[in-house]
């Protein structure tokens, strides 16, 4: 249970910039602080327009991996530059995570 109040100054754009990337990161302000006062792991929460695009990609990069599946005997060329979609689209998904 906490108990102790701890307070601190900071100026007008600090206190501004820690109510946005609180808030981004779906934290109070004090839950904030004391995350990055401990090197706690802060997340950004994806906005509805980021998930959107990441539900996107992963459909994109599902269906590029069928398409090289179908090409891959009829014209490997053609596979080949799909798989290398696929892999670019596959990059991009692994940096939502980051």
């Amino acid at each position: 249970m906490k108990k102790e109040f701890v307070q601190f100054r900071c100026s007008v754009y600090e206190k501004k910039l820690l109510r946005i990337k609180a808030r981004k990161s779906g934290l109070s302000i004090s839950e904030y602080c004391r995350r990055a006062a401990f090197d706690d792991r802060i997340v950004e929460r994806m906005t509805d327009e980021q998930i959107e695009a990441y539900k996107l990609l992963v459909k994109y990069q599902r269906n590029f991996k069928l398409i090289t599946n179908m090409f891959r005997k009829r014209n490997p060329r053609l596979a080949e530059e799909t798989a290398q979609l696929a892999k670019e689209i596959r990059q991009h998904l692994l940096n939502f995570k980051k």
